[in-house]
């Protein structure tokens, strides 16, 4: 746990300052114009914090050297022209457009022509943003350095620790099978109903804090990362592992990879709904080696896309990223 614990110290020193909540509505009249996109075909060699698969099989990287998209052929920076800042997360809507988080630059849209600037001049509880996600009904939800923004298309609403967060600093964000959305914060895990937030606790009101990755799998249970690998099947919680995870993904198929850094695990999806689902150890590029766990994608074909040491896995060979652009 020593591991989980420096990413830990690492991120509260890099995501840290909560700057001014607000817990209003507010319009975005004022937004940012669009601006024209720039992109430009370059190697990608920065540290990668999010990799996502969009509906051309096209890869998207977040990275501190901006947002790369791979076409299977070649490497090209969206974010050419934008900013300097790290990139930390990636989301397709499903509307196709695509969400960008930051670390102190606010967010972008981008509609596959130009792009949209939202910080907290048009709204943003913070502008860190790190995890952005999608609920069931299209609203947009960024967990940033201080607390949780609501975008519905028109204007924002923020909530904070005024709000029944237990911390500010928000990590993952996942909506249950009844509709509640899930925050993993610096804190304990905060879960709002519509109306509410209240702090998750099992039945000896045990909390879950310092949550950095949630994932609902296709059945429907939570996944998150604590002290521990925890799965919540909406009636108890089961530990799965005593080591947490940084990153929890799953594929086509229902097998959850989890990683800490390091070796990658595989849980088995025929197993998944025991107490001790079936677990294959993945190992990593660098024996020995902690990275750190953020930047995993199980993509279309297959192939694992590991991000800490910027290569790919087809089950048999480790490719690093130049030889995967020199190959095409």
């Amino acid at each position: 746990m020593k591991y989980l614990h420096l990413y830990t110290l690492f991120f509260m020193s890099v995501f840290h300052t909560a700057w001014g909540q607000n817990r209003t509505d507010i319009s975005k009249k004022n937004a940012n114009p669009l601006t024209i996109k720039s992109e430009t075909k370059v190697p990608l060699t920065s540290n990668v914090w999010d990799i996502k698969q969009d509906r051309n099989g096209n890869i998207w990287f977040a990275t501190s050297g901006g947002v790369f998209r791979y076409d299977g052929k070649s490497f090209t920076k969206i974010t050419a022209e934008l900013i300097s800042k790290p990139f930390f997360s990636v989301l397709e809507d499903s509307k196709g457009n695509f969400w960008f988080g930051t670390y102190g630059s606010g967010a972008y849209y981008y509609n596959g022509t130009a792009f949209q600037h939202f910080t907290t001049k048009e709204g943003l509880a913070n502008n860190s943003v790190m995890p952005i996600y999608e609920d069931k009904a299209g609203i947009i939800w960024m967990g940033t350095g201080g607390g949780v923004s609501r975008y519905d298309g028109k204007s924002f609403r923020n909530f904070t620790d005024a709000d029944g967060l237990t911390n500010n600093d928000v990590h993952a964000i996942v909506q249950d099978k009844t509709g509640k959305m899930w925050f993993g914060t610096r804190g304990d895990i905060s879960i709002y109903d519509g109306k509410k937030i209240t702090t998750l606790s099992d039945k000896n009101s045990k909390t879950f804090r310092n949550v950095w990755s949630m994932l609902k799998d296709k059945k429907g249970n939570i996944w998150f990362g604590a002290d521990g690998l925890w799965r919540y099947d909406g009636r108890a919680f089961t530990q799965i592992d005593q080591t947490g995870a940084g990153v929890i993904i799953q594929d086509k198929k229902g097998d959850v990879l989890t990683s800490i850094g390091g070796p990658i695990l595989r849980y088995d999806e025929r197993s998944l709904s025991d107490k001790k689902p079936h677990v294959t150890v993945i190992k990593t590029k660098y024996e020995g080696r902690r990275n750190l766990p953020f930047g995993l994608l199980w993509a279309n074909d297959g192939c694992i896309w590991i991000g800490s040491d910027r290569y790919s896995y087809d089950g048999k060979t480790l490719r690093d990223f130049k030889s995967i652009e020199r190959k095409k």
